[in-house]
């Protein structure tokens, strides 16, 4: 017969399939690693087997794999409920989880952090780092409260358009067309093309098809970092967001394609289940934030 189950345990199994290790799921919680390991311990006892191995990292059972979800679930509802019970009592307090790609961590969610921190001071935003694809099955999986999305299938009401960027050649500066008014697509390939696969393939697949030319790929490249370096390093060129700026080295500059791609990146909510009170809190807050200048071009 199985044992009574508590929200405490529950959090525990979460945070430690989390992080992968007991020391860094007690170090997210506040607690310490023996209170970790004990309200993962009394999990296993309720429910009649292991559901964490003791390896480092720390893997899930099969039994792990299976509760998963629903003490995601159950976590953040009862986060949900605190959150709309302090709300309502005029206090906007709590954790919420952000999703988003790696050029809105660039080049967007550090001033939508540093806003949330100055008008929201007691909600803690936890940012989770995916790619296009990732982000609506997260959102929708409850693995995030919320996401910031490029180029939605749809844009609802409660939904709100943050920036919109093109993507632009990046090349080094040293490179002949670095300070042309425009880079031509056609030359991408030329140059050796250092094409991204964990964002914006779409949006570089829509450039070489508006541009009647043929996407050919040097190299495939899932990071941004490592694309920034790979060019650095005269290994090619690329094609990457504008809203990323600021984040170049100052050896790689941003040239203009001579076709334009927009993309619109989105804060929301889920759509299959109920959103986060958290989730209104932020995007209310919104309303005084402006964009940075390298976000704003296209808005």
């Amino acid at each position: 017969m199985l044992g009574l189950v508590s929200l405490p345990q529950l959090r525990a199994l979460v945070a430690v399939a989390g992080h992968g290790s007991f020391s860094r799921a007690a170090t997210a919680l506040g607690i310490s690693q023996s209170a970790v390991s004990h309200a993962v311990s009394t999990l296993e006892r309720a429910l009649g087997d292991r559901v964490v191995t003791r390896d480092a990292p720390a893997r899930l059972t099969p039994l792990g794999s299976a509760v998963l979800p629903h003490a995601r679930q159950t976590v953040s509802s009862a986060d949900a409920l605190a959150a709309a019970a302090r709300a309502h009592h005029g206090v906007a307090s709590g954790t919420l989880r952000l999703g988003a790609v790696t050029t809105a961590c660039q080049g967007l969610v550090p001033s939508l952090l540093a806003h949330w921190s100055g008008a929201l001071p007691d909600v803690r935003i936890e940012v989770f780092e995916g790619d296009d694809e990732e982000l609506p099955v997260w959102l929708e999986d409850d693995l995030v409260d919320a996401a910031i999305l490029v180029d939605p299938e749809s844009i609802r009401e409660q939904d709100r358009v943050l920036a919109r960027d093109s993507l632009a050649a990046l090349v080094r500066t040293d490179h002949p067309l670095a300070d042309e008014p425009v880079f031509p697509v056609a030359e991408l390939a030329a140059d050796g093309f250092i094409c991204s696969v964990g964002g914006c393939l779409a949006q570089i697949r829509r450039l070489h098809e508006q541009a009647g030319i043929e996407l050919v790929v040097r190299q495939s490249v899932r990071e941004l970092a490592t694309i920034m370096s790979m060019v650095s390093q005269g290994l090619g060129v690329s094609a990457i967001p504008t809203i990323v700026r600021p984040a170049l080295p100052a050896e790689l500059v941003l040239v203009p394609l001579d076709h334009t791609v927009v993309r619109t990146l989105v804060l929301a909510g889920p759509r299959s289940r109920t959103a986060h009170p958290l989730v209104g809190t932020i995007d209310d807050a919104l309303t005084t934030w402006r964009a940075p200048d390298h976000a704003r071009s296209l808005t």
